[in-house]
């Protein structure tokens, strides 16, 4: 089978944080009127796994592709259950819900799904003063962070940080976590949708019932993890020429690069693993063993682990990210150590180890 970047339908969703941001200021076409919080760029979650869109394989859902050749799409040696990635832009014009997600041991006891989620935020756009809730400031009763919570006095809890276009932040299940006004994420994740909320309100705006809410919170306090507090990361360096890659994290699930590209890049062949490219930036073209693939702004496709080498030829400077799941000592360690960075430097991506 000749492999080639697969794109696919995007999944929208309309919560009421969100406005037009991603397709007045990312400039992604194709997008229904009205709000706009999320698209699902690359999803094999449930109902929302994509569907081809382009080349022979048009019409085939992520889905069936993934268990029909997990060795050539995902990576060799790779299975599962589904894709294991989901990538989408978010829209937090209005801040997002104060919230958590289980983690894989809490998915599979306590909602009998295979994992949870940890996920990482690549800022693409904040406005002055933006910021970022990630995380409790130090040790507290439950009861104080019921009170809190049943308060709306998400600062007396929750570590705020400012935030600024380039910031990625890796968010390990969980943490306790919202972000924006006034900010549109790339977010990468394991492919779950599990969530505990502490809000008042459901994500369209729906008030709940006293006992309702409480019991949300409490669902909340059960599966909170205080281990870490995220920080955004401005990123490690690499640079090739006219080109720079931007570590921007990494951990066992995934890594983020983001890569600004001046001249055109080849991508290495990576049987072991695939690539979910997503532009951010101007057209790209995507030059591989059996043809051409454009890539317009706003665009995302899946590299698939058996597709080859990939000759990234941009129309100017343009930025794109990047995620796989990485070999921690191959894709991360390595190179950056061969470009002076130390371990301890290394480790601030997110959840990286020597080996």
């Amino acid at each position: 089978m000749d492999w080639y970047p697969l794109k696919l339908t995007t999944n929208v969703q309309k919560y009421t944080f969100g406005e037009r941001l991603i397709p007045e200021r990312l400039g992604k076409r194709g997008l229904p009127s009205g709000i706009i919080a999320e698209t699902w760029e690359v999803s094999d979650y449930k109902d929302k796994t994509g569907t081809v869109v382009n080349g022979y394989l048009a019409g085939r859902t992520l889905h069936e592709l993934t268990l029909a050749h997990p060795n050539e799409l995902v990576g060799r040696g790779w299975y599962g259950p589904y894709f294991p990635l989901l990538s989408k832009f978010i829209d937090a014009s209005h801040m997002l819900p104060v919230h958590l997600h289980a983690d894989d041991e809490t998915a599979r006891n306590l909602h009998n799904e295979p994992n949870g989620k940890t996920e990482a935020w690549h800022i693409l756009w904040a406005a002055p003063g933006a910021t970022i809730l990630a995380g409790l400031k130090s040790e507290f009763t439950r009861e104080q962070l019921f009170e809190a919570f049943t308060a709306c006095d998400y600062d007396s809890v929750l570590v705020r940080h400012s935030i600024q276009a380039g910031d990625t932040v890796y968010v390990p299940a969980g943490i306790i976590h919202s972000f924006g006004p006034d900010t549109l994420v790339f977010e990468i994740q394991q492919t779950s949708n599990l969530a505990q909320s502490v809000m008042p309100t459901d994500l369209y705006g729906n008030k709940y019932n006293q006992p309702e809410w409480y019991a949300n919170i409490n669902a909340a306090l059960d599966e909170l993890k205080n281990h870490n507090q995220p920080r955004p990361h401005g990123g490690l360096r690499l640079e090739s020429g006219a080109n720079f890659r931007v570590f921007g994290c990494a951990g066992t699930y995934f890594a983020l690069e983001r890569w600004i590209l001046n001249e055109p890049y080849l991508e290495l062949s990576h049987p072991r693993r695939c690539v979910i490219l997503s532009n951010v930036s101007s057209v790209v073209h995507l030059e591989f063993a059996a043809g051409i693939e454009r890539l317009e702004q706003g665009e995302s496709c899946i590299l698939p682990a058996a597709i080859g080498e990939v000759q990234i030829v941009p129309d100017g400077q343009t930025n794109l990210i990047a995620c796989y799941i990485p070999d921690l000592q191959q894709d991360i360690i390595e190179p950056l150590q061969a470009a002076g960075y130390n371990l301890q430097q290394i480790q601030t991506l997110g959840k990286v180890n020597s080996i």
